[in-house]
């Protein structure tokens, strides 16, 4: 599985779990697996669970960079990506560019090039944020 399909099925987790907030981690993880949905990665789960386990925290970077917009407008896309690509800026070790292609892709992928936009905007305003620390 290359990485680029390990963050697919990492985001198609993240997007289930979001029609499902009240269903543990592992039980949308395993569901997803019955279901043949999903087929996880070391990459992919270790990405999946510290989105799970800082979903808090990621959600306020989130939020901290929305400009004009509030959380609860957001897509579950672009919602489910965002917490992706910061669940794995969060764990270091890609380059801070590759997450962000990475993202719009995804974006490009299942919503559209203005939730492309949206991400990319969002993600560039947190990057930016952290270069000036």
């Amino acid at each position: 599985m290359t990485r680029h399909e390990a963050r697919e099925q990492a985001f198609l987790l993240l997007f289930d779990k979001s029609f499902h907030p009240e269903m543990e981690p592992e039980a949308v993880i395993a569901l997803a697996a019955e279901d043949g949905m999903i087929v996880l990665d070391k990459f992919a789960d270790s990405t999946v669970h510290t989105v799970f386990a800082e979903l808090d925290a990621i959600d306020a970077l989130i939020e901290q960079n929305l400009q004009g917009w509030k959380a609860s407008r957001i897509s579950r896309v672009s919602l489910a990506v965002l917490r992706l690509a910061f669940g794995e800026l969060r764990i270091g070790g890609t380059p801070d560019g590759v997450v962000v292609n990475e993202a719009v892709e995804l974006c490009k992928t299942y919503a559209s090039a203005e939730d492309a936009a949206f991400v990319n905007g969002v993600l560039r305003s947190y990057l930016r944020q952290k270069e000036a620390e």
